[in-house]
């Protein structure tokens, strides 16, 4: 059977047009409206050529009720995860294959739609031709009947290469925020691990998408034979590769927040984890060393002092203390006292955005905003609140920023005071407006993981 691919594309876009009539018809009495809009894109999502998306399993932050509420950096608001859509039947996880059959060329059709929208620099032709190739298998996130929300298009490569290359993946612009791409990610690993044998998951990723893999269990460091990918996987420029290890494992990111170095992702491994149930697994994990640690806790002993201290004496050594032995004391540290430097206790935005300052001094176009302005007399005087990456980082150390939307606003002044500075045009204006672009959608991505709104 031969397929009218323009003659689908031209349904499937006045099917579009249907829906978008319907949805100009009078509305109903506003409702009130989450503080984080459209504009909240979280996840700038690439691989190889762009990927697009919030990507992270969590529900979307809605508005406080008071002000109060929005600066309590510990308040959540949570909405219905993607989880729950997906047991009440709102949302659907197809795996598709161009097989030519109706239903799944509705859905490659829409897939590809999703794509050519959200990935304006990769060339249509491209995004078509691998969509319906049949060496692609793809993961439908779909509204029912047939509506596509979300999607990933992967490339196997035969029974005797236990790897696959994401190729595409992207959320319509309307739907993020939701949590979608990191649930869409968990059926994929879980498919592919018991249905197709794949051990390996590669992918090409640019700035935008690094932190989204990570999340998700990728790394930079290639532990795969590079004779069973090199020449499979096609080189992109600008791109880094990078790799998950599937087959009976989950990879947690998990925040560290220490007082004396970078807070940061933490890569653990647990064998035979299914990647769907991972949220109750780590809520089970935790409640178990809440319950060991409290009924640790509930075992109370006194011992009594008074003895250890007769007149005179005001010293005694320190391993004839009752009941440090037993919560397990020794010699040893006493000796590592000395050593190690008051630690100081972080908010709980230290850690993230110590990431995103991190992240953000070493982007391609960060190097003119790294440190202060000098050398430059006039400088000073036209700008009258100067910032720089290096500021920024010291008021994340010193614990100045309360809120997310504090940090974005002194943040938002570096590009700011380059274009007052610079005419347009120039190569520091240039680098503003590319780094400007990568911070926002950074944000984006950081308050989809916080869950928070701060």
């Amino acid at each position: 059977m031969e397929w009218d691919f323009d003659a689908l594309d031209a349904a499937f876009k006045a099917n579009e047009a249907i829906e978008n009539a319907a949805r100009s018809a009078p509305p109903p009495p506003p409702l009130p409206l989450p503080i984080a809009t459209a504009a909240q894109d979280p996840l700038p999502l690439q691989t190889h050529v762009k990927i697009d998306t919030n990507l992270k399993a969590e529900p979307q932050p809605t508005a406080p009720k008071d002000a109060k509420e929005a600066t309590s950096p510990l308040k959540r608001k949570l909405v219905r995860s993607a989880q729950q859509e997906e047991e009440e039947g709102i949302i659907q996880f197809r795996t598709v294959a161009p097989d030519c059959s109706d239903e799944s060329m509705i859905l490659l059709t829409g897939l590809k739609n999703i794509y050519q929208k959200q990935l304006p620099n990769m060339p249509k032709e491209y995004i078509a031709r691998l969509v319906y190739d049949r060496n692609h298998l793809s993961m439908a996130l779909v509204k029912p009947p047939l509506k596509v929300l979300a999607g990933i298009t992967y490339r196997l490569f035969g029974p005797g290469r236990k790897m696959a290359e994401i190729v595409f993946c992207a959320v319509s612009s309307t739907e993020q925020v939701r949590g979608y791409g990191a649930r869409l990610m968990s059926h994929v690993k879980d498919y592919v691990v018991s249905q197709l044998g794949i051990e390996y998951f590669l992918t090409y990723a640019d700035n935008f998408a690094i932190g989204y893999f990570k999340k998700q269990g990728f790394t930079t460091e290639i532990t795969l034979d590079k004779k069973e990918w090199m020449g499979y996987i096609k080189d992109y420029e600008g791109g880094t590769l990078m790799q998950a290890f599937i087959r009976l494992s989950l990879s947690m990111a998990i925040f560290i927040f220490a007082a004396d170095k970078l807070c940061e992702f933490q890569w653990t491994v647990v064998p035979k984890v299914v990647y769907l149930k991972a949220p109750e697994i780590i809520e089970a994990q935790r409640k178990a060393i809440r319950d060991k640690i409290r009924a640790t806790a509930s075992e109370a002993k006194v011992y009594s002092g008074t003895a250890l201290f007769p007149p005179g004496v005001t010293s005694v050594p320190i391993q004839t203390i009752p009941g440090l032995a037993e919560i397990g004391w020794t010699p040893e540290m006493l000796k590592r006292l000395g050593e190690n430097k008051p630690t100081k206790i972080h908010g709980p935005l230290y850690g993230p955005l110590k990431i995103v300052v991190e992240e953000m001094r070493t982007n391609a176009n960060a190097w003119p905003f790294v440190e202060p302005v000098s050398g430059v007399p006039d400088y000073y005087e036209i700008i009258k609140e100067p910032m720089d990456i290096s500021t920024l980082g010291s008021c994340v150390e010193n614990d100045d920023y309360a809120t997310i939307d504090h940090f974005v606003k002194d943040a938002s002044k570096i590009f700011h005071n380059c274009r007052i500075y610079n005419e347009e045009g120039t190569n520091y204006v240039k680098c503003a407006n590319k780094l400007e672009k990568w911070f926002k959608e950074r944000i984006k991505t950081l308050r989809a993981e916080l869950h928070i709104y701060i």
